[in-house]
């Protein structure tokens, strides 16, 4: 089913129940709030828990954080594998937040990148990561900084992972053939991307049932009449080789996340299984 958000003023709780085949049924539980930061800890947190799908039994609880930052990754990365330019090498980022980290190392496992990008308001966060992306070796050069427009040009691959109510690009730095991940905005009330550049662009999405519910940068562009529901591409009809990806090197094309229990759960039972490995051994 579509997730369940509770809003309040301190942020938002999500409930994601799902199944995945026969051997994994399991619920998320995930907490955004923006104000921790100020409080020094970190904006999101997260559990899964499993349940045998025989007996009902409860399996696992798994802390998720970083179980949400690597399968929100994971989705970029087969999104850019499968999108982008065979020749893509650089990548911006804006954002530089728990899920940044992720975004980059997902997209350098399926392009050989030679320069990553990060922009963040200040440009502090910004330079952090960099420095330490190329400290931990994942890319061979990274700069951080607050300008944009700068990151954008040239940049072959784009990745916005923002919470902000408004878009953090400009439809005009962003170059013909660029591939443009979107993956920060989780209600209607946040677009990371202007509608303009959205209109131009072949749109892909990891579900059209949450995207509708949950994205404002997909909503808000139906509503103006410039996108229609029937042009929105799922990525596993893709994967899957029922309809095509990218069909010209100057398309732009834009894949739009929101995050699906069912990937949570495929690296949830990943991790229960090596775990069971690791006790037998």
């Amino acid at each position: 089913p579509v997730r369940t958000p509770l809003v309040d003023g301190h942020g938002a709780t999500l409930f994601m129940p799902g199944r995945l085949g026969a051997r994994t049924t399991g619920l998320k539980v995930v907490s955004v709030r923006p104000g921790n930061h100020a409080r020094g800890l970190p904006a999101i947190h997260a559990v899964v828990l499993t349940v045998d799908p025989v007996t009902g039994i409860p399996e696992a609880v798994l802390d998720a954080r970083w179980l949400t930052a690597l399968r929100t990754g994971a989705a970029t990365g087969v999104a850019t594998e499968r999108l982008a330019r065979p020749d893509a090498a650089t990548l911006a980022v804006f954002g530089a937040g728990a899920q940044a980290e992720a975004q980059v190392e997902a997209v350098a496992a399926v392009r050989d990148l030679t320069e990553v990008r990060i922009v963040s308001s200040s440009g502090t966060s910004a330079r952090r990561l960099a420095d330490r992306l190329v400290e931990r070796g994942a890319v061979p050069r990274a700069v951080g900084g607050s300008d944009g427009g700068t990151a954008l040009r040239g940049a072959d691959i784009v990745v916005t992972v923002t919470d902000s109510p408004t878009p953090v690009l400009n439809d005009t730095d962003v170059e013909p053939g660029t591939h443009v991940n979107a993956v920060g905005g989780y209600t209607l009330a946040m677009q990371e991307l202007p509608t303009t550049l959205v209109a131009r662009s072949r749109v892909f999405v990891d579900e059209r049932a949450a995207v509708l519910d949950e994205a404002g940068d997909i909503v808000t562009p139906i509503e103006a009449g410039v996108l229609t529901v029937d042009a929105l591409v799922e990525l596993g009809a893709v994967v899957a080789g029922d309809r095509p990806g990218r069909q010209s090197p100057d398309q732009v094309t834009v894949f739009k996340s929101v995050g699906n229990i069912v990937q949570d759960l495929a690296v949830a039972r990943l991790a229960l299984d090596r775990g069971d490995r690791g006790r037998a051994d």
